[in-house]
């Protein structure tokens, strides 16, 4: 499952994506990094202060103990290692997770990865559904990506046959946005049957070309779409 829907209260409609499995095991080992980065560092620094064993062993375990649960407290749902892969705690409903969710997350991380070495959470986040591992599940969170991801749909990029002739150089008027634009609205209208949506575009880039083109509305923003690919590909 890539994304999930939110519907607020105000009846609006969220698609959030949700962090994969390989994003939340790298931000797993990125944490690890960092949590031996402060070992090494303690290790270090603390006997040439003279510190008593006691002393070290307290500033060297607590922060290993404690550091997802304050990390995500302080942080709104992110550790070091989240920051790094942009993922964020959030509760399904969309809501900013609470106190209590992190409390409860990070106790049964105990045993959705400190006692079984990860493979618990990476049951549940891989078959469960909406990536939550068993603390997830329990607090009704997950974890989602704020990375922007872009679909070819997005782009202005347009499948060119071999030997393409271009018929209108005029569309080199049109800026990468224009055209990003017109390809979105073209291809929602063609898979939605809305063939006044390509009527529209078809006025409208007809009007600015200042053409008269003999093609079908449909045909005719289609070889738009492709002589500017062709145009600016070279």
């Amino acid at each position: 499952m890539n994304n999930f829907q939110i519907q607020t209260a105000q009846n609006v409609i969220i698609e959030q994506n949700i962090a994969n499995y390989f994003e939340r095991a790298k931000t797993y080992f990125i944490d690890i990094l960092v949590l031996l980065a402060y070992l090494f560092l303690v290790s270090f620094v603390f006997p040439l202060l003279g510190a008593s064993s006691f002393a070290i062993g307290m500033v060297v375990s607590l922060p290993l103990l404690v550091y997802h649960l304050v990390m995500e407290l302080t942080m709104n749902g992110q550790s070091i290692g989240k920051v790094a892969m942009k993922i964020r705690v959030v509760c399904v409903d969309g809501s900013k997770p609470k106190a209590g969710h992190y409390l409860i997350r990070w106790c049964l991380r105990l045993i959705d990865i400190s006692m079984t070495m990860g493979s618990v959470a990476s049951l549940f986040i891989l078959f469960g559904g909406k990536g939550q591992r068993l603390g997830d599940i329990a607090t009704k969170t997950t974890v989602i990506s704020e990375r922007n991801r872009v679909d070819f749909t997005q782009t202005i990029i347009m499948d060119l046959p071999e030997n393409y002739q271009p018929k209108y150089p005029q569309v080199t008027i049109f800026s990468d946005e224009d055209m990003r634009q017109t390809k979105a609205i073209y291809m929602k209208a063609k898979s939605q049957r809305e063939y006044h949506l390509i009527n529209r575009l078809y006025q409208q880039l007809m009007s600015k070309m200042e053409v008269q083109p003999k093609e079908e509305p449909i045909e005719f923003v289609k070889i738009v779409l492709q002589d500017y690919n062709y145009y600016t590909q070279r």
